[in-house]
């Protein structure tokens, strides 16, 4: 799957709930295993809601603090980069991806990421800077129809 589709992959109703459920579950008898919350913590970076979004990134920054695992490190950082592109926080997306590429400096689905993230970066930089350009003029107009206007 190339990172844009994975961008745009959302879970649905029925899978967040089910994960949601088993969460909830194993949260309430006190011991919650670690596929369980990535699978949770997955299904809300896949959604298409801010704040899962936010939340599911939360969850997989809590247990990239607890594995040892460099396989599991590596599919947390890898989610943790999508979470914030798809809140299109791409400088925090940029810093996860390099930490996978760090662990991993081969791996396609990484490298098509940074790729994905730095299009995203300089497009959505460029359509800042143009509106701020936009502003910028019409504010100028404004000003000279002013000064033209007073001085009659």
């Amino acid at each position: 799957m190339d990172a844009e589709a994975i961008i745009y992959d959302y879970v649905s109703a029925e899978d967040l709930k089910k994960y949601e459920q088993l969460y909830l579950g194993q949260e309430k008898r006190g011991v919650i295993h670690e596929s369980t919350y990535f699978d949770y913590a997955l299904c809300l970076i896949r959604s298409k809601y801010s704040n899962d979004i936010r939340k599911g990134i939360a969850f997989l920054q809590d247990i990239l603090q607890k594995t040892n695992d460099d396989q599991s490190r590596r599919d947390y950082l890898y989610y943790l980069a999508v979470g914030f592109t798809k809140l299109k926080e791409y400088e925090h997306a940029l810093q996860y991806i390099k930490m996978v590429l760090n662990l991993q400096p081969d791996n396609r689905q990484a490298i098509s990421m940074e790729q994905f993230i730095k299009k995203k970066l300089t497009r959505e930089g460029l359509m800042g800077m143009a509106i701020i350009g936009g502003a910028v003029l019409t504010i100028g107009s404004l000003v000279g129809l002013g000064v033209a206007l007073a001085k009659k």
